[in-house]
């Protein structure tokens, strides 16, 4: 096996080179244009709401990337992010329902995946197996062992892995975490990632719901390979689709949703990219009577080994709020605020050179733009993205720490450099999750 991955890696390489090598220059393809040998050829896995109107739109109109191949379980969508991109004058990319085509096509570079939480870990897998580079939305994974996997397989093969916490790329975000970790509102003691209030238009999602009777699937979705390596359901419409938020079998609920970007933020201030808290504690309100089975209201409080706690809880909006002794810094997507204005005039290092910050204004999802171009950018030098997989994992592994925490109903102590509870074998049973035959890692 060592032999096949190295020799993998050297031919994944040893494309790269000569794709830098052969690439022409801006000025050589014209002003503002690109060659289209110089294009990244990219497949989209997974083009509903996220997929189509996050990364093809934005993908369309860079000209780095070409989008080669779509896929999509449900042929609506992928029938209709086809014609988007033939809207938009670019080449009718081929169409599959099967993500295995798309990685069984050696004219695909990269990939990315914008399916449910719980297809994330086998289709990256497969993917850096075929020697694909690969885009992963957040929240990276559905349970805690399969990301520890998952960078493990990346870091094996030499795969370049953007995970979408786009935040990372967005300049609000950088000069808050520069500023926090220059000090700048003295030491820091509490970090508190609001999650947005149920019902509030703060980017929430959450509602009750009520169940919908099972029902044949609609014509042109195969459910069975939506459901995947998931546990054998009917079909509903409560289930399939964005609903698969609110299922634990599918993902986390609120906490790994819009969680998994704050709470990101959390682990870049403290410089925890490469670790997480060693205590918590949380609790969460369940509602019993409706489909869903995530915490739609919660308060997760984590201990980290500095004696920072960081509180992720809905109330408060939508945002991070970094608590010092001299001061706060609230950042979200839209606002940088701090307790005295002056905090956020004098220049900052950044915390790393591994993204952008230039400020586009015009942006709908701020950050997504130079999120993508980091990860175009990593797919020619072979560097590590502005969200590497490793920070994607940890920053994962945060949310599902405050599920099973809540589902539990008791303080944890959590090992991060062993990945393991301390002392509870309880808890250490729900870091993983059987998958639905024949799926496996």
């Amino acid at each position: 096996m060592a032999g096949v991955i190295g020799r993998r890696t050297f031919l994944r390489r040893s494309a790269s080179g000569a794709l830098i090598a052969a690439a022409p220059s801006r000025a050589a393809a014209g002003e503002g244009g690109r060659s289209p040998s110089d294009r990244i050829r990219v497949g989209l896995i997974g083009v509903g709401v996220r997929g189509r109107d996050h990364h093809l739109r934005f993908l369309l109109g860079n000209p780095r990337a070409e989008i080669g191949a779509i896929c999509d379980v449900d042929r609506r969508h992928a029938d209709l992010a086809a014609r988007i991109a033939v809207d938009a004058g670019r080449k009718k990319p081929l169409i599959f329902y099967d993500f295995r085509r798309i990685l069984e096509r050696k004219d695909i570079d990269a990939v990315v995946v914008s399916t449910p939480d719980h297809w994330h870990s086998i289709i990256l897998i497969q993917a850096i197996e075929a020697g694909k580079d690969v885009y992963c939305e957040k929240p990276l994974t559905l349970f805690i062992a399969e990301g520890r996997r998952m960078a493990e397989v990346a870091r094996q093969y030499g795969a370049v892995v953007q995970v979408g916490s786009q935040q990372r790329s967005d300049w609000r975000f950088r000069q808050a975490v520069a500023l926090v970790r220059n000090q700048r509102i003295g030491r820091l003691r509490k970090i508190t990632t609001h999650l947005g209030n149920p019902g509030t238009t703060s980017g929430a999602f959450i509602h009750p719901g009520v169940w919908e009777p099972a029902r044949t699937p609609p014509e042109g979705l195969d459910f069975d390979m939506w459901l995947g390596p998931a546990p054998y359901h009917d079909y509903s419409p409560n289930r399939c689709h964005f609903e698969f938020r609110y299922h634990l079998d599918h993902s986390g609920g609120r906490i790994t949703d819009w969680g998994a970007h704050h709470n990101d933020i959390a682990q870049w201030a403290l410089g925890a990219d490469q670790s997480g808290p060693t205590r918590i504690e949380g609790r969460g309100g369940f509602n019993k009577a409706g489909p869903y089975d995530y915490a739609n209201f919660m308060e997760v409080r984590y201990r980290y080994a500095n004696g920072v706690e960081v509180i992720c809880e809905n109330e408060g909006g939508n945002g991070v709020r970094f608590h010092g002794a001299d001061g706060w810094i609230f950042v979200s997507r839209l606002r940088l605020d701090a307790s005295d204005p002056e905090i956020l005039k004098e220049p900052v290092a950044a915390p790393d050179a591994a993204a952008y910050d230039r400020r586009n204004e015009r942006e709908e999802i701020p950050g997504t733009d130079e999120h993508h171009n980091n990860w175009l950018d990593c797919i020619k030098s072979r560097r590590r993205c502005a969200a590497d997989i490793e920070m994607g994992h940890r920053s994962a592994t945060v949310c599902h720490l405050g599920n099973i925490a809540m589902r539990l109903g008791r303080p944890l102590e959590w090992d991060p450099a062993r990945e393991e509870f301390i002392g509870d074998a309880g808890a250490n049973i729900l870091k993983d999750k059987p998958f639905r035959a024949p799926w496996r890692l």
